[in-house]
């Protein structure tokens, strides 16, 4: 029989239900709940300290999730994994990936569901499904599967594939380490790896065969064509296409690229090919072919002063206007290269009163509204555009730094690897890594902010404040108490059942770094009363915390497809709540069976 809880353990309580329904009414950012919460409990302590506590002690607790070596080991996750992000480390595996789209859409799919789950196992979330979602979009507008089809399955298995390792996301490492705390022994990298491997086996025949069916074709008309580029592509010493003819190339080149010359001929060094494409398909070309969009010496001199620099190189579109010089002039006449240090890759033209189908880039005047592709250092490309003239379309994006993609992808592998074998414990493997990548320079240092979430931060600082308080103030022993009474009748299977469904619901309407932080106290409560043992309890919090799929708020990549598919609430709830159904009845069932309940 539970009694009555303390003053405190009500005040946590409550407290913790506030931030409950601040996440789940997303009224204020989670950055400004997260850092109430953590002042809440701060100023709390402080005022109204615990049995034979100072008050200085609540100020510890309250602000202990910044030091915590969970936090860092996330921090120093989302360094690696941007430093896989802006070096290209996954873009083979993208290219292979839209091969096998072009084969069969079908087969494609489950393609990019399997790597989706194998990626999202070492890499955050996030990074992944940023890096599939052009791809995904990209093959839907050239005739392939809706993205709105394909986006809300290839999620789902990025989610599961995060289940699967301590570091496949925050709040995998949140939970373990608070675990850890309690007295739990440490969990390597793939504790439970065969157990989430199994489940999302059996859940894939739902993700691949039934979900986009579930799904409305929510395409939107495209009103215009993607920008192609005619360009000058120079063939290198190193390309692997010296001594052969251009009826070779076959499949080497992208779809949405040709030769604007017929002719079959010899490729030869320092050959000239007028080509025309858009901006990606130029890109695979040139890394297919061995060649460059821009003379040697001028790529060189760009790569060289960004190096001295240390600075990253970017592309981006620039219109001509009216008023700029370069009318009239052609790209080599307008000392473009000697002026700016630029390099243009290729000039989309506007219309003209003749016909276009010959123009070639490197003789033809420019007009108002042709587009260049220009390449390098972002003050070089701001100069040339307030110089000239020109207008900035679509943004600058950077340039990969494809030079150190092998060493970031080792880097990455040899910490995950030093943890998983159990050399090094996970958070010190994590920092090594991170170092690892700011002294090479996959990452650069000052760019860290966009390596690392602020909202992240103090999300995961202030659910590890809530479970201490929870803990602390016995609200954790009487909520256990509370749900014991009630899971007392019920079967093993049935328990863990239990506790998943009730953080699942958390973990879709609130925050699942939160939900992580209460409901892994509670399931050591649990397990003391029902005298059971804690791991696969808190293996159930854990798998709870990801079978956020069934609302679009319930985690970031939800909010991330959303736009892009034009998805409706209801598409999440139609999709989400079966697989969720799915995941908790066999998660439950390879628990008892794992762990001989």
């Amino acid at each position: 029989m539970f009694g009555i809880p303390s003053l405190h353990a009500v005040a946590a309580i409550f407290a913790t239900v506030c931030m409950f329904v601040a996440f789940a009414r997303g009224k204020m950012p989670v950055e400004i709940v997260s850092l109430c919460t953590i002042a809440t409990i701060a100023i709390g302590l402080y005022l109204f300290p615990l049995a034979n506590r100072r008050p200085e002690d609540g100020l510890a607790l309250a602000f202990s999730g910044f030091g915590h070596y969970a936090l860092v080991t996330i921090c120093a996750l989302m360094i690696m994994g941007r430093g896989l992000v802006v070096t290209g480390a996954l873009e083979p595996l993208v290219r292979v990936l839209e091969k096998l789209w072009r084969i069969n859409r079908w087969f494609g799919l489950l393609a990019t569901l399997l790597l989706a789950f194998g990626l999202s196992t070492m890499v955050n979330d996030t990074p992944v499904l940023v890096l599939l979602i052009p791809v995904l979009v990209q093959l839907a507008a050239r005739g392939g599967m809706a993205s709105s089809k394909t986006l809300i399955p290839v999620n789902a298995a990025v989610l599961i594939g995060g289940m699967a390792t301590t570091i496949g996301t925050s709040t995998n490492l949140l939970v373990v380490s608070i675990a850890s705390d309690l007295g739990l022994p440490p969990m390597s990298v793939f504790h439970f790896t065969p157990l989430v491997l199994t489940a999302g086996l059996i859940a894939l025949p739902y993700l691949w065969l039934v979900m986009p069916r579930l799904l409305r074709d929510n395409s939107v008309v495209v009103t215009h064509e993607p920008r192609k580029f005619r360009a000058i592509m120079r063939i290198g010493g190193g390309s692997g296409f010296i001594g052969r003819r251009t009826s070779d190339f076959g499949r080497a080149l992208p779809t949405e690229f040709s030769l604007l010359d017929p002719a079959d001929r010899p490729v030869a060094v320092n050959d000239r090919l007028a080509v025309i494409g858009t901006h990606p398909a130029l890109e695979e070309a040139t890394r297919s072919l061995g060649a460059e969009l821009a003379p040697a010496w001028l790529m060189a001199r760009i790569a060289g002063e960004a190096k001295q620099l240390r600075e990253d190189l970017v592309v981006g579109e620039l219109a001509v206007t009216a008023d700029s010089r370069l009318v009239g002039r052609t790209i080599p006449t307008s000392g473009i290269a000697d002026l700016y240090g630029v390099a243009v890759l290729g000039v989309d033209f506007a219309p003209r009163r003749w016909d276009t189908s010959e123009q070639d880039p490197d003789h033809t005047p420019l007009a108002e509204g042709d587009v260049l592709l220009v390449y390098g250092l972002p003050g070089r490309l701001r100069e040339f555009g307030n110089g000239d003239a020109l207008l900035t379309l679509d943004g600058i994006k950077e340039v990969p730094r494809r030079a150190k993609a092998l060493l970031a992808l080792g880097i990455m592998i040899g910490s995950v690897g030093m943890a998983s074998l159990g050399f090094l414990p996970i958070a010190i493997a994590a920092l090594g890594g991170a170092i690892a990548m700011f002294v090479t320079g996959c990452v650069r240092f000052d760019r860290i902010g966009r390596a690392l979430s602020a909202k992240v931060i103090v999300l995961v600082a202030a659910s590890i404040a809530v479970g201490k308080v929870v803990l602390e103030t016995g609200a954790a022993d009487w909520l256990g108490s509370v749900l014991a009474m009630g899971l007392q009748v019920l079967p093993p299977a049935g328990i863990l059942a239990a506790i998943m469904v009730f953080v699942t619901l958390l973990t879709n309407f609130a925050s699942n770094a939160t939900a992580a932080s209460v409901g892994t106290p509670i399931a050591f409560s649990i397990a003391q009363q029902l005298e059971l043992p804690p791991e696969p309890l808190v293996l159930a919090v854990l798998f709870g915390c990801n079978l956020c799929y069934a609302t679009p708020v319930a985690y970031q990549t939800n909010m991330l497809i959303m736009a892009e598919g034009n998805y409706v609430f209801k598409d999440y709830v139609r999709t989400g709540v079966p697989l969720v159904a799915i995941m908790i009845v066999t998660l439950s069932v390879l628990l008892v069976i794992h762990y001989g309940l």
